[in-house]
């Protein structure tokens, strides 16, 4: 695998990206005590020379899908990077524009140098947010009329649905709807477990936040999704190691931190959906269900918390789902997708369509079928199935939505 580009007078804008169709974009945060710190932000790869998706802020979209008015940033979880195309695939399905971003110290941001994934706030994140969305033209100070009108998405796999979750529930004007996949909302060992080891790892941060913790990461996970072991998926082994990166206890603090948080309530207004498992298998050996059950989190834990983050959360259990849901078998992939489609379509709104005219217009306008409710009904029922088939049929050619590195 090529190295990541990084910042220099010479490279800036868009470059090629690592995985094969898309570019990527650097963006330089403000250095910490290990050095410069960037961000990085992936999307899928666009013509030269497209002026309106320059006026966009690029982005792609299959053939003959409408444009749906809403950007999504996904940000990935613990030990680990953007990789999912088919992820990307589905979105832009959608009409969406999708992009994603590998934060400070993950994946194409890791420098050498720099503790893998570490910070000692989530907040810290506000940063590469905010400089990801001011890429997408979604910045707190963008001026273009046309983008002040899209509707942003976020979505967040674990600990990147926890830091999703805690942004949102402070900038809920600026967002339309958030995806949670597998968010890590609570401890393995629920609220209980959390309150009785946050006392002895906030003094371990405080005394010195990068000592590592014991590794409890048997590599389960990954002999579930990785194509060199039982799973289907090609990725990078150093951005995504066999046994996670090491955990410090700075780090630990600050998840413990914004799970606290959540249990209080995080009071968010806009759409949420939440991914998950129907069933977590956490044991110190392997066996055969954990090719079918999330073996990361405790989704029963999980699914209990996910009502306090607001006060429309729709929670989706998916049957045979892995951790991340979008790496699970293609059938329960689709099953996830056909949730999140469904979401889209009821709860992120989008512009209104032309009046209908031509025959039988009258009758339209004014029987049943003007009826908010019912024209709700039969565009969301039509979109679904339409988008949700077309994403099928992406993922039925060759190698199904695999992700492909140029991985040595």
């Amino acid at each position: 695998m090529p190295e990541p580009t990084a910042p220099t007078a010479e490279t800036t804008g868009w470059v090629p990206d690592v995985l094969d169709g898309f570019e990527q974009l650097t963006l330089p945060l403000a250095p910490d005590d290990e050095g410069d710190v960037v961000a990085t932000l992936v999307r899928r790869r666009r013509a030269t020379g497209d002026a309106a998706g320059a006026t966009l802020h690029g982005g792609a979209r299959p053939a003959g899908v409408r444009d749906r008015g809403i950007d999504v940033l996904y940000v990935h979880g613990w030990s680990d990077y953007f990789f999912q195309t088919g992820l990307a695939d589905f979105w832009e399905d959608q009409g969406a524009r999708f992009f994603a971003l590998d934060l400070r110290k993950y994946g194409r941001s890791l420098r050498p140098g720099q503790t893998s994934g570490f910070v000692t706030e989530l907040s810290t994140y506000d940063e590469d947010i905010e400089a990801a969305l001011a890429a997408m033209g979604h910045g707190v100070l963008t001026a273009d009329p046309v983008m002040r009108e899209r509707g942003l998405v976020l979505m967040g796999h674990s600990t990147g649905g926890l830091t999703l979750s805690l942004w949102t529930a402070r900038n809920q004007a600026r967002v339309a709807g958030l995806v949670l996949n597998s968010p890590w909302l609570e401890f393995q060992a629920r609220d209980i477990g959390r309150k009785v080891l946050a006392p002895a790892i906030a003094l371990q941060a405080r005394l010195d936040p990068r000592v590592p913790l014991p590794q409890v990461d048997l590599g389960f996970y990954t002999r579930s999704v990785s194509r060199t072991l039982d799973g289907e998926w090609d990725y990078d082994l150093t951005w995504r190691p066999v046994r996670g990166f090491v955990v410090h206890g700075g780090w630990l603090n600050a998840v413990l931190r914004g799970q606290a948080a959540v249990e209080l309530g995080l009071g968010i207004a806009v759409p949420v959906l939440v991914l998950l498992s129907t069933s977590s298998t956490l044991l110190p050996r392997w066996t055969p269900e954990m090719m079918h059950s999330d073996t990361a989190l405790d989704v029963v834990g999980i699914a209990r918390r996910s009502t306090d983050l607001g006060t429309l959360v729709v929670l989706a259990r998916i049957a045979g789902a892995l951790h991340d849901v979008v790496l699970s078998a293609a059938p329960v992939r689709a099953a996830a997708y056909e949730q999140i489609a469904t979401w889209v379509h009821g709860y992120v709104p989008e512009p209104e369509p032309e009046p209908v005219s031509g025959p039988g217009s009258d009758e339209a306008a004014t029987g049943v079928g003007a009826w908010a409710p019912v024209r709700w009904a039969r565009s969301t029922a039509g979109a679904v199935g339409a988008s949700v088939r077309g994403w099928a049929a992406r993922a039925r050619g060759p190698r199904g939505s695999r992700a492909r590195s140029t991985q040595a």
